[in-house]
């Protein structure tokens, strides 16, 4: 089960397409920031929720519901 729910997100954002154009991005992102870290480069941003889950869309999900990530209709 996906934790926040799909409905949950969907009331915050203009419709699926774009829920998932940017959980994508930004699960990319933070899967990125995580590759990059030895390198001491930092042109990601780190994750900015505090999660229990090491997988980055549940990350990304979760940043959408507490409001961190706005989901737009143009990406």
């Amino acid at each position: 089960m996906i934790k926040p729910p799909i409905e949950e997100l969907l009331k915050n954002s203009p419709g699926r397409f774009a829920l998932v154009i940017t959980s994508a991005r930004r699960a990319k992102d933070i899967n990125s920031y995580f590759n990059q870290l030895g390198e001491g480069i930092g042109a990601y941003t780190p994750p900015q929720v505090q999660s229990l889950s090491r997988k980055p869309l549940t990350v990304a999900f979760e940043e959408i519901a507490s409001g961190k990530v706005e989901v737009g209709e143009k990406e």
